[in-house]
């Protein structure tokens, strides 16, 4: 016969404590499938680890979590900071069960010089992977957009793409109005123009004094050379910084100083920061972290600098509402991290504690709304479960939609939603190929096959109810799929729009059974579900567009020996655009100035073949 497997000893927390040392350090505790549950730091290993095994009574979710224990891990570090940051490194990218976890869906905007002689300001986000320099981050796009107005008022930089720039004959409108330069038909040289672009990286640093200084004796030394037209010009400059200076300053705000305020209810809580930056406020941003445990608010606070802070510039002040334990570790690690001198101060007077009360006041109102919203949100799911009659109330949605433009670049999205709203971490998007363009069916399937077999090999979970955006011919698709790859109880159903396309027409086709619903505009099911549908279309229409717009961005001009910034921009001026250049023959385009018979029928061989 066969041996029994001999079962696992229940984890023995304090045999485990005599043998650890009293360093600081990092602890990770696994359960008995290996499941990561916690990671936490400590000053003194040996201690911290010890009272989860020897306090009488632990919260109950921290019990539950102990009770779980199969295995402990830990790393010394040489000081109580390192530990801070190794164990804000493990959180975010291990993400363990009983974390705190700052959920922040949303890459942080920036501002992006671009290089070359005559370099461009623009918005940008994402990974800053191309060539430049880049400002921020920002709290959101708002503080990006209108930072850049001021800039483009002051020192008119241009902010036009390339390819748009390349093909200019004659200045456009931002010229007219006084916010650009025009370097795009040489109306500024190159070294008056990179001295310009100087002076707003200054401005964009935070040295607006250095920079007026220089404005002042660039004015002075033009005046001197009775050259009036240019002091007069860069006298007006000085004027408009004053002005935008005094206007956006803030009052007693420290030159650079972050103001964070936790508030906790229903086992929810709300971060709220306003950030300063030279003493102007850049705004503020709610952040909602996962809570698993219980906690206060200042370990919550703890936990949110280590993890906010761990990849993004730290002001020198931070200003906080309730103090951590291990502010003085905390602000000794950021300072090293930073390379400057980082305070964490929870005791303030004057004007800092009413920047302060007004963050706090932020983080309640944010939290009311919020959990209005999870109200909301949750009486929606339960009105979804009663309509598709579910055994249990779906706590993971996922929702499919294909986008093209006639067949181009087609793109399929998939996102998720749980009771707390949207998991945006969670999206993701296909790059359909190797279909039929516009074979809607072929790419719903192509999408579908991807994901799911992705998850059969362990990249996710399957969902609790699966919507497919199109009518009984996508529904199929899906089950199709799900049957091929023997994937069983997940309900499917499609979201059909009505006659007149209008919300709350569409009709439920229930994916296995073949029936049909209409729950009308006013059931909360219904929003539920339009709310999927729509954030599925928005999420793939994006990406469609981002994915058509990169394959038309370089012109099929740029690609040809010959045809270079001149002869490209007299090409596309003579044939009002590529669609008309396209479509002339060899004879047409040696109409053009420049154009030998032999460039013209390389370029006629580009388009035809």
């Amino acid at each position: 016969m066969p041996e029994s497997p001999v079962s696992q000893p229940p984890f023995d927390g304090r045999v485990f404590v005599s043998t650890l040392t009293g360093a600081p350090g990092v602890y990770r505790m696994f359960g008995a499938s290996g499941e990561l549950l916690y990671v936490g730091k400590a000053g003194n290993l040996r201690k911290r680890v010890d009272s989860y095994f020897l306090k009488p009574r632990l919260q109950p979710r921290i019990a539950a979590m102990v009770a779980q224990i199969a295995s402990i891990e830990t790393t010394v570090t040489r000081t109580e900071g390192e530990a801070l940051l190794l164990e804000a490194q493990l959180i975010k990218s291990l993400k363990p069960r009983y974390n705190i976890l700052l959920r922040d869906d949303k890459s942080y905007p920036y501002i992006h010089l671009t290089a070359g002689d005559f370099p461009r300001l623009a918005f940008h986000r994402g990974a800053r992977s191309g060539a430049g320099r880049y400002f921020g981050p920002f709290p959101s796009a708002g503080a990006v957009r209108e930072s850049l107005d001021l800039i483009q008022k002051l020192f008119r930089i241009r902010n036009c793409e390339d390819s748009y720039f390349k093909n200019r004959s004659r200045p456009c409108l931002q010229h007219q109005i006084g916010r650009c330069t025009a370097p795009c038909v040489g109306l500024i040289t190159i070294p008056d123009y990179a001295e310009n672009v100087r002076h707003a990286a200054m401005f964009l640093e935070g040295r607006g004094g250095a920079m007026m200084g220089e404005l002042v004796a660039t004015m002075e030394r033009a005046s001197a050379d009775l050259a009036f037209e240019r002091a007069a010009q860069i006298r007006d400059q000085i004027a408009a910084l004053k002005r935008v200076q005094a206007h956006h300053y803030v009052q007693g705000a420290s030159a650079d100083m972050d103001v964070i305020a936790c508030a906790i209810r229903g086992g929810i809580a709300c971060v709220s920061v306003l950030f300063f930056r030279n003493g102007v406020s850049l705004g503020s941003r709610d952040f909602f972290p996962r809570l698993a445990v219980e906690a206060d608010e200042a370990t919550i606070i703890s936990s949110f600098i280590a993890q906010y802070y761990l990849e993004r510039p730290v002001p020198a002040e931070l200003i906080v509402s309730h103090a951590p334990e291990d502010a003085l570790p905390l602000a000794e690690a950021l300072s090293d991290r930073a390379a400057h001198g980082v305070e964490i101060k929870g005791s303030v007077r004057g004007d800092r504690a009413r920047f302060r009360d007004l963050a706090q006041r932020n983080a309640e109102a944010a939290l009311t709304s919020r959990l209005a919203s999870r109200q909301t949100l949750l009486a929606r799911f339960e009105a979804l479960r009663d309509l598709l009659e579910l055994d249990e109330t779906p706590h993971r949605i996922e929702c499919f939609d294909i986008s093209h433009t006639m067949g181009e670049a087609t793109v399929a999205s998939c996102v998720v939603f749980g009771p707390e709203g949207p998991e945006k971490s969670q999206y993701r998007r296909f790059n359909i190929a190797g279909i039929t363009p516009g074979d809607d069916y072929a790419a719903m399937r192509q999408a579908l096959e991807r994901r799911y077999r992705r998850i059969q090999s362990g990249e996710g979970r399957l969902p609790d109810l699966l919507l497919i955006d199109g009518g009984k011919g996508q529904v199929q698709q899906a089950i199709d799929v799900l049957n091929e790859l023997g994937i069983e109880g997940v309900p499917i159903v499609g979201v059909a729009k009505g006659e007149a396309r209008r919300a709350g027409d569409e009709t439920l086709i229930l994916g296995r059974s073949g029936g049909t619903l209409w729950p009308g505009p006013e059931s909360l099911a219904s929003h539920l579900i339009q709310a999927v549908r729509d954030e599925a279309h928005r999420f793939a229409i994006t990406g469609h567009r981002g994915r058509r717009d990169k394959a038309r961005e370089t012109s099929s001009l740029e690609e040809i020996t010959g045809v270079g910034a001149r002869r490209r921009s007299a090409l596309l001026r003579h044939f009002g655009g590529l669609s008309g250049l396209s479509k002339a023959g060899a004879e047409e385009l040696m109409q053009v100035k420049g154009i030998s018979r032999e460039l013209a029928e390389r370029i006629y061989a580009t388009f035809h073949g």
